[in-house]
């Protein structure tokens, strides 16, 4: 299928259609069951084709659009009622004498309590069949976009872009709490299925579709939010181009490239957040060679992943299905070839979050944390912001005078051999978010365990030097540095 019309007309008479057949995320996961709905993750479909066996409406769409099998006319007007010439014309289905195929995914979508739909080109490689797809194949709703959208703040703004945005599932989740929401793709297919998506899910009137590269299509623009998940494949940039994943640019350039001009696009106290791979070079380490990237926003940068580069190149050539072809090794070795010409010896993939500072310099951030968070996490990018936003000017004497309180869902944990003394290693660790852990000495975690509003920080410093013998000075001067990053890390809050 090479277009769809843009036609809200028929996106509204599907959705009333979708509604009635229970068609959504939760009727889906019910008729297919846990066994077969698992399976279909797996991209197996025959667990799933046993299950919807029916003929209910719900079975039907499943059968037609996730599961991509053949299904009797009969089923689908039924399920379909007055839509099957419609969506044909519109290239959404596929009809022949007696039976329907789809020739574009429709998937119903769980997001900020509210069903929605998605539509998007077809998933390759279901049961093992070959995945190649067209160089403007639109994605749908994948693992990426999934975690862009966890990751992404959700207070209510004016203006959001989407920059990048396939088939638009940023933008609609944008749309729930920005009054305009700008949704920008060189691919004009997915500026497409865009439009289609947000007439189908009623919000159209907050999205805008433009054509374009990077910022083009948004100079002299500001945004109180932009989302991006943008083509970050870190390659050569040779052979053949998909533009859902590859930008073009050699190496991680794009995401260089977003990094130092996004901060033009905000507002004064707005917001970027850019799901990306970087390299991991020899000669510099990951945050070093990151933090050259940015400038006049507060950034708060995670390495939640490190992959090594047989791996990295494995899994993207596989992805363009090339694996077990003739072009397999020859692009396998050259890839190989490139990343050691660059001095990479690992790719990272993390998140970069950029808030453009109100008053004073710039704060960054680098975390390396590959270990489970909570999810969403966007109120945790909100909450560190705005942490470090309150201490931009504090002096020590401001600080040791603050009334600290340690976070309710702290824990403290101790470890040392049976019936030793002392524990040889204390450790702090949040329950919530990102779960942070922190190894600390005896006075630290002293100091937060009487963090509970009362005392002033300078108080539980003194009262700590008494009991540890130590000079108060020399403590505080020690302890201050600790007590703010404690204050950043959310271990401590302001009261």
């Amino acid at each position: 299928m090479r277009g769809v019309v843009d036609e809200s007309g028929l996106a509204a008479r599907l959705r009333a259609a979708l509604v009635g057949a229970g068609f959504t995320y939760d009727g889906v996961a019910a008729a297919l069951g846990t066994t077969a709905h698992t399976a279909l993750s797996r991209n197996e479909t025959l667990p799933g084709l046993r299950a919807t066996t029916g003929g209910t409406p719900v079975e039907t769409l499943t059968r037609l659009w996730l599961l991509q099998a053949t299904v009797p006319v009969s089923r689908v007007e039924q399920a379909l009622p007055g839509l099957l010439d419609p969506l044909c014309t519109a290239g959404l289905l596929e009809r022949s004498v007696g039976e329907v195929r789809a020739r574009v995914d429709v998937r119903p979508y769980a997001a900020d309590d509210l069903d929605l739909w998605v539509a998007s080109d077809l998933t390759p490689g279901l049961d093992g069949q070959p995945n190649r797809v067209s160089a403007d194949h639109v994605l749908g709703i994948s693992s990426a976009a999934t975690s862009l959208a966890q990751l992404t703040v959700r207070e209510p703004v004016a203006r959001s872009l989407d920059l990048g945005t396939g088939c638009g599932v940023q933008a609609l989740h944008l749309a729930s709490h920005s009054d305009r929401v700008l949704a920008t793709d060189v691919n004009k297919r997915a500026l497409r299925l865009t439009r289609f998506n947000a007439a189908l899910n009623e919000v159209a009137d907050r999205i805008e579709v433009r054509e374009g590269s990077f910022f083009d299509p948004v100079a002299d623009n500001q945004f109180d939010l932009v989302a991006t998940n943008p083509p970050f494949v870190i390659s050569p940039a040779t052979g053949e181009q998909l533009v859902y994943r590859d930008s073009g640019l050699p190496g991680d350039r794009v995401v260089e490239h977003i990094v130092r001009g996004v901060p033009d696009l905000l507002t004064v106290g707005g917001t970027a957040q850019v799901l990306a791979n970087w390299m991991i070079t020899r000669d510099q380490p990951w945050d070093e060679r990151l933090a050259g990237w940015i400038d006049g926003c507060d950034a708060w940068v995670v390495q939640r992943e490190v992959v090594d580069l047989p791996t990295y190149v494995e899994l993207w050539l596989k992805d363009a299905g090339l694996h077990g072809g003739p072009e397999y090794h020859q692009r396998y070795d050259t890839w190989l070839s490139w990343f050691d010409e660059q001095g990479a010896e690992a790719v990272g993939f993390g998140w970069i979050n950029l808030r453009r500072v109100l008053t004073g310099d710039p704060t960054l951030r680098f975390e390396d944390w590959p270990y489970d968070v909570e999810q969403p996490i966007g109120p945790e990018v909100t909450d560190l912001f705005t942490r470090i936003e309150s201490l931009r000017g504090w002096d020590d004497d401001r600080l040791g005078a603050a009334r600290l309180v340690a976070r309710p869902d702290l824990r403290q944990e101790t470890y040392g051999a049976p019936g030793a003394e002392d524990p040889s290693e204390i450790v702090l660790r949040q329950q919530r978010l990102v779960r942070r852990a922190r190894q600390v000495d005896t006075a630290e975690a002293a100091l937060v365990g009487a963090c509970d509003g009362e005392l002033t920080t300078d108080q539980i410093l003194a009262a700590l030097g008494q009991l540890l013998d130590q000079d108060p000075a020399d403590l505080r001067a020690s302890y201050l540095p600790v007590v703010r990053d404690l204050i950043t890390e959310g271990f401590l809050d302001l009261s």
